[in-house]
């Protein structure tokens, strides 16, 4: 069952409290959870790191800004904005690994020096690889592995095409300084969201456009190395069943499916998957644990709105379920998740670009 929760300020109020003194929220999440507003007034909140000691890191790509969030009084409210790094290509990724801050910017992958604690970086900008840029999909996805090997994502430059470039449409995996890169998945028309879990990598991916409303849903993936995961020859219709030809575009015969591996979970079509993240927090009941939670950024190219709310997935079944909804009423927009982390204090945090905002979700 799920139910109208309200969002509470600073201050948390008594469920009893809230219902007397304010409207109800347009959110609906499972019972016993609550929805509140974490930090506001970005241009185009996108994806999240926390910091060594807690502190939430996020990039803006409209500011071209890395932000850092305190919350020193634990009151589930940042407690202010304060610029890390600023002048970045529409930056995106984030990671920390190795005393350093990784950012994924659209046409790079750079590094700033950070020390716990640190909320202005201390020099500039160090630039380890060189990004394509341009072309029909922007942003780029920086993410350390158990192996201390730096993963990036990068998405295709049309709906559907064959790249001359092998770094997009692929995760590609290099040293932490950015040497000796090679391609690690290819066939990921726009992975977006990469997260380790359990010594596997998965990954959202947005499916091609053009061949209607229904077709090919979106795809949630388990990247190996080496692996071939269908695009632009082929999409996955049925989660872990083999992949179907893309008869509009078959350079390529369709034996090339048979050796595509298919995504495990799939969500409607055009819903556009971004950012996952694993519950690793203490505080959500034990059906939540480990379970992997997917922003549904929402589709332009539908003539019904799918998407606009996050889902939770079982990473063994790749069953799908409702988590938080309200971000689509009716076909009216208010808001676009995109990226989700697990907070120090067990909470998830979630990016909204739509509305600028960042809403924090939390089992009391």
């Amino acid at each position: 069952m799920v139910r109208n929760l309200c969002l509470f300020g600073a201050l948390a109020l008594a469920a009893s409290a809230c219902a007397q003194t304010a409207a109800p929220s347009p959110f609906k999440v499972p019972d016993g959870f609550r929805v509140s507003l974490f930090a506001e007034g970005f241009k185009q909140p996108r994806f999240m790191a926390v910091a060594p000691n807690g502190d939430v890191f996020v990039s803006d790509q409209g500011a071209g800004t890395v932000t850092v969030l305190a919350d020193a009084n634990r009151d589930g409210k940042a407690d202010g904005k304060t610029v890390f790094a600023s002048g970045l290509n529409r930056p995106h990724g984030l990671a920390f690994h190795g005393g350093f801050l990784y950012v994924a910017n659209t046409d790079s992958v750079v590094r700033f020096q950070y020390m716990t604690g640190d909320v202005k970086a201390s020099g500039a900008a160090q630039k380890l690889v060189d990004l394509p840029s341009g072309g029909g999909h922007s942003t780029r996805t920086v993410e350390f592995g158990p192996d201390g090997k730096m993963y990036v994502a990068a998405g295709s430059s049309c709906n559907v095409c064959e790249e001359s470039d092998p770094r997009r449409a692929a995760v590609w995996v290099y040293d932490a300084d950015g040497k000796n890169g090679k391609i690690f998945a290819s066939g990921l028309r726009n992975a977006v969201g990469l997260e380790w879990n359990d010594g596997t990598l998965y990954a959202t991916n947005n499916g091609r456009d053009q061949l209607g409303d229904d077709i090919p849903p979106e795809g949630l993936y388990k990247l190996k190395a080496g692996a071939f995961f269908g695009w632009p020859y082929c999409y996955t219709t049925q989660a872990g069943k083999p992949q179907v030809w893309d008869k509009d575009f078959g350079r390529k015969t369709a034996d090339t499916c048979k050796t595509a591996t298919p995504a495990f979970s799939l969500t409607t079509a055009h819903a556009a998957p971004l950012g996952l993240a694993f519950y690793t927090g203490k505080t959500f009941p034990a059906l939540y644990q480990n379970q992997m939670f997917v922003a549904l950024h929402g589709s332009w190219n539908r003539s019904q709105k799918s998407g606009y709310k996050v889902i939770m997935v079982d990473p063994k079944s790749g069953k799908t379920t409702d988590f938080l909804t309200g971000f689509l009423s009716g076909q009216n927009v208010v808001g676009r998740p995109v990226d989700l982390v697990t907070a120090s204090d067990g909470s998830l945090l979630l990016t909204d670009d739509g509305e600028g905002k960042i809403w924090r979700i939390q089992y009391p």
